[in-house]
Parts: structure tokens; sequence; C-alpha cells
């Protein structure tokens, strides 16, 4: 599988199933068979990914990505036994950053919640290709993360102008909104995934799709008062 497959969810999968360390090996850069250098996409995402492993309090050391060819076998084994060196010093995923497990369940599960959202945040700098190292740093900043999670975007339905059209209910990924035949919609905002589908879907002549930044969304409209007039 081409390492630009290796998609953000799948690294904060892994360390949700308890993995201490994540190894990607690519292609060396330039040398894609396929004319797609994906490497590129791999490189951004495991930029980005560090950066939010440090706003959680991980260790951004516990993820590796390397470049390779085939013919590199005597280095492929030299880098595996200098990163499994390097996760067995940072000790198990949490404890060694003194994280409690409790916690670092729930920032773990908080972030694989919000990878669709970040992933549209963030799409023109994960599609960009970086070939100078020196900008490998500042690719994504601190500040740009912590933003990233303070002023994630949020949708709510107003109750007002909600049609019960169901077109919102149908498009969303997440099967996120509750809808019913003549019954204004509602967005369950524990399964919603800020992917902004139902924003884009909802007829412009309605316009019953808000987008939240920063703030808190509104409470649901009570079940009993659903029913549109």
């Amino acid at each position: 599988m081409c390492s630009g497959r290796v998609d953000l969810a799948f690294v904060f999968r892994a360390f949700s199933n308890g993995m201490d360390g994540v190894f990607i090996g690519g292609c060396k850069f330039n040398e894609c068979n396929y004319g797609t250098h994906g490497n590129y996409h791999a490189l951004n995402m495991v930029l980005l990914a560090k950066k939010i492993m440090e706003h959680i309090g991980l260790n951004p050391e516990r993820l590796r990505l390397e470049t390779m060819s085939s013919g590199d076998g005597i280095r492929f084994a030299e880098i595996m036994s200098d990163f499994g060196k390097t996760v067995k010093e940072l000790g198990p995923l949490g404890k060694g950053e003194g994280i409690d497990a409790k916690e670092l369940d729930s920032k773990l599960a908080e972030v694989t919640k919000l990878v669709p959202y970040i992933k549209i945040a963030k799409k023109e700098k994960l599609a960009a290709r970086i070939e100078n190292e020196a900008e490998y740093n500042d690719h994504f900043t601190r500040d740009e993360i912590d933003r990233l999670f303070s002023e994630v975007t949020s949708y709510y339905i107003d109750p007002g102008k909600c049609k019960a059209c169901t077109i919102c209910a149908q498009r969303c990924p997440a099967e996120a909104i509750i809808s019913a035949k003549k019954q204004i919609h509602v967005i369950d905002q524990e399964k919603c995934i800020k992917c902004g589908t139902c924003f884009e879907a909802c007829p412009s002549r309605f316009g019953a799709v808000t987008k939240i930044s920063g703030e808190p969304v509104p409470p649901p409209i009570p079940e009993a008062e659903r029913a549109v007039r």
C-alpha cells in the first residue's frame, strides 16, 4: 500500500488500541513508481499528527516516517532497531508522559472523532509538497494546532428555518441527524464529525444549517416541540 494512503485516523486508532509507537515506511521521495508521490502526502500527515500528539501530551517521537528503496535492507533493519529502542526508552504509551489512562483514552477519542474535520480544515497544507527539510517543523505550528482545537466548527439546525426536507439527514455520512417526517431535524453533536456536509446540502432557500465556531452549540429543541408548523 502506498504510504500516501495511510490516513490520520489510522495513526490515532493504533494509539487508541494501545500501540506504543507507529512506524510508516515509504518509497524514497521523487522515486514514485506510479507518479502519485504519495509519500509527500504521508509526510504532511505525519507532521500534522506529531503536532497533534504534542497538543494532547504525547511524545511525537512515538511516530516515525522513513523513506527507502527495496534494496535498503540493511538500512531498514538499522532504522527499525533504532525506532524500537526509542519507543522502549519512552515507555508505555501515556505512562511515559505521565498521562492517566482514562484521560489519554478521552483525548485520543476526541482526536479520532475530529479527524474528518481536521482533514478538511487543513486540506491545503496536507496537499502541499515540502521538499526542504528546514520547513518541516514550521509547516504546522503549535499555535495553529491549539486554535484548530479551540475553534472547532460545529453545525446546528435552526428550528425556525428547518422544513423537514430530510436532505441533510440523507447526506450525513455519520448518520448524526435525527429526522422524521414533518419534524424539525436535530444534529446529534456526539455523533457529528464536523464535516460540513449538512451545511452544504441544506437548500439555500431554507438556510437552516448554521455554522458555529468557538462558541457552544444551542441545546436541541425538545422532541415534543419538533413538529413543523
